[in-house]
């Protein structure tokens, strides 16, 4: 178990150490429920948003997002590895490889000691925008991102 203090007080909070995961699946059930959207339609955004992300970085493009992170591609260089059951020298070629480097408000909302980030804070809309009234929206005009 992990302690965690809030400043001088007397609160504790306990972490368990138990890793706990979020499918693709969870993400896109939560954000329709946050946003009103149907699951089909956040499934499509964020199918097209980890799309956009591969292709970036298999361009070796840079990605950043606000107050969320930086991802991009590094180059690792060819060297000399060591196989661990024999001992034998083993060559090793140069790559590349996708890092993601967390941004000062995500780490230090993770960390306990900052304000949770939203994306009004990196100029988005905070809501999506509203239907017309009297009228459905047609597919592909609404803009949740």
């Amino acid at each position: 178990m992990q302690e965690r203090r809030a400043g001088e007080g007397v609160a504790v909070v306990l972490y368990a150490e138990k890793e706990i995961r979020v499918t693709k699946r969870e993400l896109v059930v939560a954000v329709a429920e946050r946003l009103g959207y149907t699951q089909n339609e956040v499934a499509s955004v964020v199918q097209a948003a980890l799309d956009t992300v591969t292709e970036c970085l298999a361009e070796r493009q840079r990605l950043e997002i606000r107050n969320f992170g930086v991802f991009e591609v590094k180059k690792r260089d060819a060297r000399i590895g060591r196989n661990p059951r024999t001992g034998q020298e083993v060559s090793i070629a140069e790559k590349f490889v996708a890092t993601f480097k967390p941004g000062k408000a995500l780490k230090e909302y993770v960390e306990g000691v900052g304000p949770k980030p939203t994306m009004a804070e990196a100029g988005a809309p905070e809501a999506p925008p509203a239907a017309p009234a009297g009228g459905d929206v047609p597919r592909g005009s609404e803009s949740i991102l």
